[in-house]
């Protein structure tokens, strides 16, 4: 398995509209951050879907190393 990426020290904050799955980059390597676009394959990686339980804001980690994937935690501040 490769090392995870972390593509930016702070959450993404993203607008998701409730009812519609999402695909949240894991391995930090899509250039369409917070979102996979492939770019994990041969990496051990897999992208975590996710459904909006309604329509907000969302800030999806950025840091990659959250405990609440795909959410951010306050873990890159530590």
């Amino acid at each position: 398995m490769s090392e995870v990426l972390s593509p930016q020290n702070k959450p993404y904050a993203v607008d998701v509209e409730a009812g519609e799955t999402y695909y949240w980059c894991a391995c930090g390597r899509s250039k369409n951050q917070p979102y996979c676009d492939g770019s994990h394959k041969d990496t051990g990686f897999k992208p975590t879907a996710f459904t909006a339980e309604k329509t907000e804001k969302a800030y999806l980690c950025g840091c990659k190393k959250t405990a609440n994937a795909p959410f951010c935690d306050g873990t890159h501040s530590k």
